[in-house]
Parts: structure tokens; sequence; C-alpha cells
């Protein structure tokens, strides 16, 4: 929390400092033309969506404070008629996270039964806690990473060893996949990189598998609105979870944010066109939270 208070801290004093005679910005927003908007005006659009993808870095500090304001601003709007997804959470930890969203169990029982990431206090606990706050639900959405990690490593064929219980964590199968050429040679580059040994089809295949969890997951407690929080991979071109997310629920209003990072955020770079309808725009040297 001290992170995510830092950062609050800075916004409110102010998001720009002059330097040379120049005006130094935080972040900058731009809608899917690149235009620059304001986030009252990108909120007008949010606000009459049936879903909200928030895509982001994982570690920049100003897409989760941003993240958390709209969430925020979102539970302001909507009520009681808003559900919170997180991918940070796995499916099968959904009743430890009812009972401490409930107010039955305290955050360090929580924290200390739940498998969480590591930047969960700084980056996520927030978010967790306005559905706390505003008696929302929030969902665990993602697939148990131990079954990725079968898919990863044996193809979907892996999962018909689960047991009924267990394929209850995990999106109804067979996973309609399609194979992705350029997403597993992405993962195959950087299965090299790390210096690990696996098959690149079958991380596209884990992927998919976690992609069409969420989607089934967000589908299921999808009431009236939801707004979701994912890593940009899972949402940018509305691919992703949202791919699976309009089988389960046809007809939805979807709209997506992108976090992205460049050297100059004057303007939205080419290599950014098209993977969102919204962008938050940071500085590459923006503090990180890990």
């Amino acid at each position: 929390m001290k992170i995510f208070q830092s950062i609050l801290c800075i916004m409110l004093l102010g998001i720009s400092v002059a330097s040379w005679g120049q005006e130094k910005k935080a972040y900058r927003l731009f809608d899917a033309n690149g235009k620059e908007v304001g986030y009252r005006e990108m909120m007008k659009v949010l606000k009459n969506q049936d879903v909200v993808f928030l895509g982001e870095v994982h570690n920049c500090a100003i897409a989760h404070w941003m993240e958390y304001e709209i969430v925020k601003d979102l539970c302001e709007v909507h009520k009681g008629k808003l559900a919170i997804g997180l991918e940070m959470l796995e499916a099968d930890n959904q009743l430890v996270l009812d009972e401490y969203v409930g107010r039955l169990i305290s955050s360090d029982r929580f924290e200390e039964e739940a498998r969480l990431w590591p930047n969960y206090q700084t980056d996520y606990a927030a978010v967790v806690g306005l559905g706390r706050e505003y008696g929302l639900k929030v969902v665990a959405t993602n697939v148990p990473r131990r079954y990725a990690n079968m898919v990863k490593n044996g193809g979907f064929e892996a999962l018909d060893k689960l047991s009924a219980e267990a394929k209850g964590y995990i999106a109804p199968l067979p996973i309609d996949y399609v194979p992705d050429e350029e997403a597993a040679g992405m993962f195959g580059m950087m299965m090299i990189g790390s210096g690990k040994k696996s098959n690149p089809e079958n991380v596209a295949k884990a992927q998919a598998l976690k992609d069409a969890t969420m989607g089934w997951f967000i589908a299921q407690n999808l009431k009236s609105k939801f707004v979701h929080l994912n890593g940009n991979y899972h949402s940018d071109f509305k691919k992703g979870i949202i791919t699976y997310l309009k089988k389960y629920r046809p007809n939805l209003k979807i709209a997506t944010v992108c976090s992205v990072r460049q050297d100059e955020i004057d303007k939205l770079g080419e290599e950014n066109e098209g993977r969102a309808d919204f962008y938050i725009c940071v500085p590459t040297d923006m503090t990180m939270t890990y």
C-alpha cells in the first residue's frame, strides 16, 4: 500500500512538473484514433459498457493508480450492479476471496491462504478493497496455475484426467482453440530467451486456457456491469479473453483500456495503434512497483 499511497499523493499534488521550461507529464490518455482525451471523456464511454477490460503492464505504478480510480468511479456510478474481476486471482480461491470481501475474515488471513502475486499488496489490494467497501462481487477469474502448467507440458489432453470438481475451476471443455502461428512463434522466442524447454504450441494453448477460463467466469458473474483487470496480452486487439467471452455471452458492449510505455508521450506511438479503445500512455522511465 505504501507505493500506491505515494503514487496517489504525487497525483493529487499535480501530475505535471516544470523542468527546463518544459512540462513533464506522468501520463496522457488517448482514444482509439490517437486523439488525446481527458479522464472524464474516457469515463463517459466506459460507464456505458457492459464489460470494461483494464489491460495493464503489471509493474506500472501509474497504470495501477489509474485502474483504481476507474474502478472506484465505476463503483460510484453502478453501485451494487458492478462486479470486479482480476486475472491475478485464481478460481479455486473464490471461497476465501468471498469470505474476505464479505468481512468474515481478516486481510491477514486472506493473504495467508490465497495464492497471491508478490505485488498484490502494492498493486491490487486497493482494488479488491473497493469490492469490500462497496459490497460488490469480486471474482477470481483465472485458471489455477497448476492446470495451465499441465496444458503447457501435455496439451489440452492433460485436462481429461481431472476430476469433475477440478474441472469446475476451468472453462467448459473442450477449449475452442485456433492455432496461432504468430503467438506460438512469440512464445517460442520467449522460451529460448529464458532457457526453458517447452513446446511453444502448448504454451499458446495454456494461454488460451487462461483466456477461456477468464471469459467463462466473467460470463458467469456478469449480472449487469463488469470491470476486469488483466495483462495487456489478454485483451489487446479485443482478442484473448474477449474472443471467448463473446462466445459465452454474445452482444455485449465491451470497451478496452491498454497501458503502454513510450519514450515520448506527446502522441500515441504507431506500434500501439489498434490495440484498444483507450490508452494510458506512460513514460518509459516512470516509477515501477517492482
